[in-house]
């Protein structure tokens, strides 16, 4: 009787130390996503702060353009004003198609290539974008990572206990 009661104090103990490691695990990986999101609003940010010179250099350029540039200009706007991660990752999806049409437009004015202005933004602009690629896949997979631990078992029954739910919220 009492190795039986020992023997179950020392598996209650160790199933104790693998939850606290699974609880401790879970924590990790949903702080990782918050931490990969904000290197992805890091970048974006930087992405957004160059817009306004970009449109001001191309304005003297392609006047007849005009709606294109305040398009790009509205969803800067949005942006900012984006309230979650969702909200944010959609603008950004929709100004790299508008940054892609204004590339596009640059095409049709060969002074406009031409000026050193707007090829060093343009060098900077596409740095930044090379950046968010990188920080959109490093967050895409500490999503896939999080969400993996949650589903799994037996942690899957931890996560549940605790609140720990799947992120749907891949960009």
């Amino acid at each position: 009787m009492k190795n039986l009661l020992i023997v179950l104090v020392v598996v209650i103990v160790l199933a104790s130390f693998a939850g606290c490691g699974t609880y401790n695990r879970l924590v990790g990986l949903d702080e990782g996503i918050d931490n990969a999101w904000a290197q992805v609003d890091t970048v974006l940010q930087r992405r957004y702060d160059l817009i306004p010179n970009l449109v001001e250099t191309v304005k003297g350029y392609a006047k007849h353009e005009k709606e294109l540039l305040e398009e790009i200009t509205q969803l800067r706007s949005q942006w900012a004003e984006a309230k979650g991660t969702d909200e944010k990752a959609q603008a950004a999806t929709q100004m790299e198609g508008a940054l892609g049409r204004l590339m596009m437009v640059v095409e049709n004015y060969p002074d406009l290539k031409a000026n050193q202005n707007f090829l060093a933004l343009q060098d900077e602009l596409a740095g930044t974008e090379n950046r968010i690629s990188v920080e959109r896949r490093r967050y895409n997979d500490a999503v896939r990572d999080y969400n993996t631990a949650v589903r799994r078992f037996p942690g899957n029954l931890l996560a549940r206990q605790f609140g720990f739910q799947k992120r749907d919220a891949y960009f």
